[in-house]
């Protein structure tokens, strides 16, 4: 087998040849842009007219239609173009945003109702915080301050005069409460009483007609029943008045004042709490920070002194009034509850008749809280 011939051209093959030139490759087609592909063909398109003047669709049409279609769905946002002053190519200066040019014509959107309701609720929202970032600070201090005057720690503001006078109306006032529940105790048993005597007045009428051998007899106890039940019935209009009078003494005029009473002591406390907070802020050190805060713990100590000062003049007003006040409803009342219960027991129908009409006192007939038999029907 002999061995297959050398290339040419190959070492230790003869004589070293040099072969012809190769030719070098062609140069890679670049791939046109859409755009450039765009303007050639619009550059470089017929359209064929016919005699009759109607135009032919050629397929190069559809394939234009495609390319501009995928240049506006993939070209820039009309909301971001600019226009430029210097031509194609130009450089950046002289472009003119178009945000600017569509704000200076048109109109500005008016804001939707769903954007102003949040932004009316976000309002409440912030004022109901304040409200109570307010009121944590306040109830944390004057608590500080309750805590420290209970264990000796702090002072008080204390006003001796109005104090005792404070301490003279609740005494007063608990004395009252004794007495207005003991009027109304004899209120409800002498009611018992006057039912009683009604219904014994009955029983005796009804025997001296049912039994004539006492017929004189039943009729005297029945007529005296009957006497003293018209009389009770007097009395106890003159003790439901009073009643009435202590009541409304004791439970809206004192209650009123003791009401303005505990509005004061609030008062007071927040008054102690905010000077121990400015107090305490004198002593600290003074700094940029530090200066701030006690210029803030000055105005709300000012706010509360004079808050405290008011109601300490009101609670003073009130009181002067409140007793001059009780004084002339307890004469009045204590007179007519004397004159009404001696008429009574002396058995003084007269007198105890004009002691109601001296005070003024109306009687409610029997009955008269009961509807009428027309009403009812």
């Amino acid at each position: 087998c002999s061995a297959p011939p050398p290339a040419p051209g190959a070492a230790g093959t003869g004589p070293d040849r040099t072969g012809p030139p190769q030719p070098s490759p062609p140069p890679t087609p670049q791939t046109p842009s859409m755009t450039d592909r765009l303007m050639s063909k619009a550059a470089t398109m017929e359209i064929p007219i016919h005699g009759n003047g109607d135009s032919r669709r050629l397929p190069e049409d559809d394939g234009l239609e495609q390319d501009l279609q995928q240049v506006m769905v993939s070209g820039p946002n009309l909301n971001e173009t600019s226009i430029v002053s210097g031509g194609y190519g130009g450089t950046a200066e002289g472009i003119i945003p178009t945000s600017s040019i569509k704000g200076s014509n048109l109109h500005q959107p008016h804001p939707s109702p769903a954007l102003a309701g949040d932004e009316a609720t976000r309002g409440i929202a912030v004022e109901k915080f304040d409200i109570v970032k307010k009121w944590g600070i306040n109830t944390y201090k004057c608590t500080k301050q309750l805590l420290s005057e209970r264990f000796g720690r702090g002072s008080r503001t204390v006003d001796l005069e109005l104090e005792t006078q404070i301490e003279l109306l609740r005494d007063t006032k608990r004395k009252y409460e004794c007495v207005l529940g003991l009027a109304r105790a004899l209120t409800s048993h002498f009611y018992n009483l006057v039912q009683t005597q009604h219904a014994l007045a009955d029983a005796f009428s009804d025997l001296s007609q049912k039994s004539p051998e006492l017929q004189e007899e039943f009729g005297y106890n029945a007529e005296t029943q009957k006497l003293l039940c018209k009389n009770g019935e007097t009395l106890l209009g003159a003790v439901n008045f009073f009643v009435s009078s202590i009541n409304t003494l004791v439970n809206k005029t004192m209650e009123d004042t003791l009401m303005t009473v505990k509005h004061y002591e609030t008062a007071r406390l927040e008054y102690d709490a905010y000077r121990t907070d400015l107090e305490e802020l004198n002593l600290g050190p003074r700094d940029a920070g530090t200066l701030c805060r006690l210029d803030a713990a000055q105005a709300n100590f000012q706010a509360h002194r004079i808050k405290y000062e008011k109601l300490r003049a009101d609670v003073a007003v009130k009181l002067k009034f409140l007793e001059e006040n009780k004084v002339k409803v307890m004469h009045k009342q204590l007179l007519l509850f004397h004159n009404a219960i001696s008429a009574y027991f002396a058995g003084n129908q007269q007198q105890l008749e004009q002691s109601l009409k001296q005070f003024s006192v109306k009687l409610k007939s029997p009955g008269a809280d009961k509807p009428s038999w027309l009403e009812e029907q």
